[in-house]
């Protein structure tokens, strides 16, 4: 398996990028891969321990072959460009072939790499995603998923969509559901994933027309839909799959990332306006180390961009080492199950959802 991982991607990149891979590989024997500018990465490789293989034909490769002092195996994926978070992301990736990310997807799409993870721009990854690897087909739109935290019972959930499609039809949720249950099945390994809704109610009537013929295909699928959820009750986890389109879907992962900010830096202030307080802090230091990271949804890895057909990964933009170690082993059930086939099986097994393709 060659896990490929975007050099230049995220606000850390590429030092905390290195580092992360080199932490992953102490826990799996796959290949991994950094694409970027050639010579800063060998660089870094290099003071991470690593060897380049000299007598390798790079050119003929395409790519600088390395192992680390146990013998893991590392690749270096020359590509000189970076497409930023400020640029139209279709005219980015029509512009920037050498990028990170176009190559990226495209060596997933020639097969050479197996997934492609990215911290960089989302809306980049997601077009060149569409662009180059194209939809599955039966997928009406591809949706972004992520893992967000079931608040004190140390696990996730998977929310989808949380970008991808901000103009949605039910047939769009209804597929989000199909493609969530699988992913958390597979990587996760939850048997007959519980699926609900986000809705202005818990009540079958509650929403607008789209999410109300949403509930009904939802009700009628052989997903384990339990019913609608609103926004509030979320985060207790009383599901594994929350279904929204994704304008919700990343309102309420960016407030609820916000939120937690503010938890947090209010009672760093509290805990810090007094000596008792301090002494009080001191004693209560790991468990509060235990609810940021309950908080830091990022921890859990990518996020998967569910519905184009290969695999690919958006990592937080702000991911630290461990994060996108996280990410890295992440990867390898998600191709080792291989989702992307298991969705379009799921897709097309829907007769409500054939003809999809043509839309």
């Amino acid at each position: 398996m060659n896990i490929l991982i975007d050099g230049m991607g995220g606000d850390n990149s590429p030092v905390d990028v290195i580092k992360g891979a080199m932490l992953a590989a102490k826990q799996i024997d796959e290949t991994i891969s950094i694409i970027g500018p050639k010579e800063r990465i060998c660089t870094l490789l290099a003071a991470e321990g690593c060897q380049a293989d000299d007598t390798a034909d790079v050119e003929a490769l395409g790519y600088v072959p390395f192992t680390n002092k146990d013998g893991k195996a590392f690749r270096v994926y020359p590509a000189s460009d970076i497409i930023t978070n400020n640029e139209a992301p279709a005219m980015a990736v029509r512009k920037h072939k050498d990028s990170t990310i176009v190559r990226g997807i495209s060596l997933v799409k020639s097969g050479e790499a197996d997934i492609f993870l990215s911290a960089g721009s989302t809306g980049a990854l997601l077009t060149g995603s569409l662009l180059i690897l194209g939809r599955i087909k039966g997928v009406k739109r591809p949706g972004i998923a992520t893992f967000f935290p079931k608040i004190g019972q140390n696990d996730t959930m998977l929310i989808v969509d949380v970008g991808a499609s901000v103009d949605p039809k039910p047939e769009y949720l209804l597929q989000f559901g199909i493609m969530g249950s699988i992913f958390v099945n597979l990587v996760k390994g939850v048997e007959n994933p519980a699926v609900m809704m986000l809705n202005v109610g818990a009540e079958a009537e509650k929403g607008d027309e789209v999410h109300k013929e949403a509930y009904r295909l939802l009700m009628d699928s052989s997903l384990n839909f339990l019913g609608n959820v609103e926004g509030r009750d979320v985060p207790f986890g009383p599901c594994d799959v929350v279904v929204t389109d994704g304008f919700a879907g990343n309102i309420f992962l960016k407030t609820a990332e916000g939120v937690a900010l503010v938890i947090m830096k209010t009672i760093k202030q509290k805990l810090t306006e007094t000596t008792a307080a301090k002494l009080g802090a001191l004693l209560a230091k790991n468990k509060l180390y235990e609810l940021k990271s309950e908080l830091n949804y990022s921890e859990e890895g990518g996020a998967p961009i569910l519905g184009v057909n290969g695999a690919v990964l958006k990592v937080h933009g702000n991911s630290k080492a461990e994060d996108f170690c996280n990410a890295i082993l992440k990867a390898v059930p998600y191709v080792n199950h291989n989702v992307t086939r298991r969705i379009a099986e799921a897709i097309l097994a829907n007769k409500e959802l054939q003809g999809a393709q043509n839309e």
